[in-house]
């Protein structure tokens, strides 16, 4: 084979592989999962790599840096691939001011959370939030009322609970208790024996569908084939709770959530009342900010929320989610692109992608 077909060859080759349009578009959601080598150059970079494009036919992909070295290339000394990228760092930063402000009685200031990384005091901010989905000041009350709760569950006293999690005054605790429980300190510990439910079950496209409402909004969205399941499956998530069917005024509520699942792109105008653990908010504020029409995966999510380990635990969160499409799990998959498994059936979620994909023009199918 003479020279000029095999250049040929191997640009070919290189051009129809997918990671060629990565490093074509200089995609950053690309590093870390494979590197790219120029025979030319003798140097490897990672696909963001801001230097000039080099020629399909001199460029080889490597899964590892280590691999690459052991091809003989060296690192780049623009991109610098054998040292973590910004986004791992930016993650490493938030991950670290995580801890911080889960050790501290009281909320550190920007500038402490800030130091350790050397960013100013602004620019964490805006790191921290565009990783987790929220403020480190939103964060640090998502952590507080989680232990909160979990010493009111654990049978401790109200006074006792309050001052462990780190609320510094009981006015402060009380005034926030509601926000914080979804429903007074007492009948929290209580497991919820005072919280009244409302509750009708309905049908929509993708099955049955029951809608539950607190006092503080919308606390169940749950998707199925068995109407009595569901019944069940609210009054396990609510055991003490009083479960209250719900009359026309609520029917009318019912319709609009079917007509959200109909078309979720429409948005859904109605407050929320959303339980979970700190982690849980963590990832499900983030979800809600994926926008109809596109899609992100568990891995991202984890890097996201400044805790790129926690892979298999963003996987639960989104499992846990008890407000089917409004906050939308169904718009997590793979990182291959795959659908993986879903609470509500993987049938239920390709039929939502495909419908917000028709909507939005996407093309996700």
């Amino acid at each position: 084979m003479n020279a000029a077909v095999e250049t040929t060859r191997r640009a070919a080759a290189t051009v129809e592989d997918p990671r060629w349009a990565a490093v074509v578009a200089r995609d950053p959601k690309a590093d870390g999962r494979f590197y790219y080598s120029v025979r030319t150059t003798g140097v490897y970079c990672r696909p963001s790599c801001a230097s000039r494009r080099a020629r399909p036919e001199n460029v080889k992909f490597h899964k590892t840096p280590a691999d690459a070295e052991a091809a003989g290339f060296r690192p780049c000394r623009r991109c610098r691939p054998d040292q973590p990228s910004l986004l791992e760092q930016h993650a490493a930063t938030v991950t670290r001011a995580c801890r911080m402000i889960e050790r501290s009685s009281e909320l550190p200031t920007l500038a402490e959370l800030a130091k350790p990384s050397g960013l100013s005091a602004f620019h964490f901010h805006r790191v921290f939030k565009a990783i987790t989905g929220v403020t480190p000041r939103q964060y640090a009350a998502a952590h507080r009322a989680d232990r909160v709760r979990g010493e009111l569950s654990r049978g401790r006293r109200v006074t006792e609970a309050m001052y462990d999690a780190g609320y510094g005054s009981s006015s402060r605790f009380y005034e926030q208790s509601t926000a914080v429980l979804g429903m007074t300190p007492t009948a929290y510990r209580a497991g919820g024996a005072d919280a009244k439910i409302r509750f009708a079950v309905g049908e929509c496209s993708l099955g049955s569908i029951l809608v539950a409402q607190s006092e503080r909004g919308l606390c169940a969205i749950l998707l199925g084939d068995d109407a009595d399941a569901l019944v069940r499956d609210l009054q396990d998530r609510f055991p003490r709770a009083e479960l209250v069917g719900g009359d026309a005024k609520f029917e009318r509520l019912v319709a609009r959530v079917v007509g959200f699942v109909e078309a979720p792109g429409n948005g859904l105008d109605l407050p929320l009342d959303v339980r979970g653990t700190a982690f849980q908010q963590r990832v499900w504020q983030v979800l809600r900010n994926v926008p109809a029409g596109e899609t992100t995966s568990y891995t991202e999510l984890a890097r996201r929320i400044g805790a790129p380990k926690s892979v298999r635990a963003v996987a639960q969160a989104c499992a846990a989610n008890p407000l089917a499409v409004a906050i939308p799990c169904h718009r997590v998959v793979r990182r291959d692109g795959g659908l993986s498994g879903y609470r509500w059936g993987v049938d239920r979620k390709r039929a939502l992608l495909a419908r917000e994909a028709r909507a939005t023009g996407s093309g996700i199918d």
